[in-house]
């Protein structure tokens, strides 16, 4: 990775500078910058229109977000060129997970350099999950139970947030749907899939670098609530991504999620930490992302 970015941070703070979004005119509108949004890169790269690195940090850069995010890390020598920071860090996957001591190794490996790669960039989170109840389909996989799997995540994290703290990272853990079974709208047999599960293990955890995923879109789905949850868990919060339900499309006003509301309720608990488009776009593109950022920018 060509460059420094911690210098490059420290004169960008991050989401910090008056943004701006290109309207259907090409003219430049101010956005207010009190919800700092960045742009998931699967749902645009890999699925939708499958922008290539290049095309899609431009539209980011011109869309005037802060930052992508789940950005392939043999790219991040090219986001300087576009002014932008990639806020999430993918690590193990969701299938094999803390929960089970089998993937203990695996996962410490994939933290530990997702963590260190993170840190040297300046980039501030990492992603992680709990894992499936059951992997009995995977090399050394196993059944755990729901209390097991506390209890594995609790242990295997209280490890981990020794190197997250030392590289001033925070490890963000996803609760994921398990009631939908369609490929990556739903997540069936995912422990996590609650957030009162991820909270509780995070407060046993008791370590500012391992936080709460906030995805809207699947606490929607399993939990609802969602103001509420802001308000109810405002601490532990330390990441959100947003999408439609249902569906996982753009979040239009033909949703049921207000998500006006939502990031309403972020500023008032004073969340000052980014907000994830990580939607699957059914329209254009670009049409999509702009009518979702106005949406957000409160």
């Amino acid at each position: 990775m060509t460059g420094t970015r911690r210098g490059f941070l420290s004169s960008n703070t991050f989401g910090s500078k008056t943004s701006s979004i290109v309207n259907d005119k090409n003219e430049n509108t101010k956005l207010s910058g009190k919800i700092k949004q960045v742009i998931a890169a699967w749902p645009f790269m890999n699925a939708g229109p499958k922008w290539v690195p290049h095309e899609f940090l431009s539209n980011a850069r011109d869309l005037g977000v802060s930052g992508v995010e789940l950005f392939p890390v043999e790219h991040w020598d090219i986001l300087n060129d576009y002014n932008l920071i990639c806020v999430a860090t993918k690590s193990h996957t969701f299938i094999r997970g803390m929960n089970n001591l089998n993937y203990h190794p695996e996962c410490f490996f994939e933290l530990e350099k997702a963590i260190e790669i993170t840190s040297a960039a300046g980039f501030p989170n990492v992603m992680t999950f709990t894992g499936l109840s059951d992997t009995s389909d995977q090399p050394k996989g196993s059944k755990v139970s729901q209390e097991e799997g506390m209890k594995n995540c609790i242990n295997g994290y209280k490890k981990m947030v020794r190197v997250a703290e030392k590289n001033k990272v925070t490890m963000i853990l996803e609760p994921l749907n398990s009631k939908i079974s369609e490929n990556m709208k739903g997540h069936p047999g995912y422990q996590g899939d609650h957030i009162d599960y991820c909270i509780e293990i995070i407060k046993s955890v008791g370590s500012p670098s391992l936080k709460l995923l906030f995805d809207v879109y699947h606490i929607q789905i399993m939990d609802g609530n969602i103001i509420s949850n802001i308000h109810k868990y405002k601490e532990y919060i330390g990441h959100v991504q947003v999408a439609g339900v249902p569906g996982r499309g753009e979040i239009g006003h033909d949703q049921e999620i207000n998500y006006r509301a939502v990031m309403k309720a972020f500023i008032q608990i004073g969340y000052t930490g980014y907000v994830g488009h990580e939607w699957i776009p059914r329209k254009d593109a670009l049409v999509g992302l702009k009518e979702a950022i106005r949406i957000c920018d409160v």
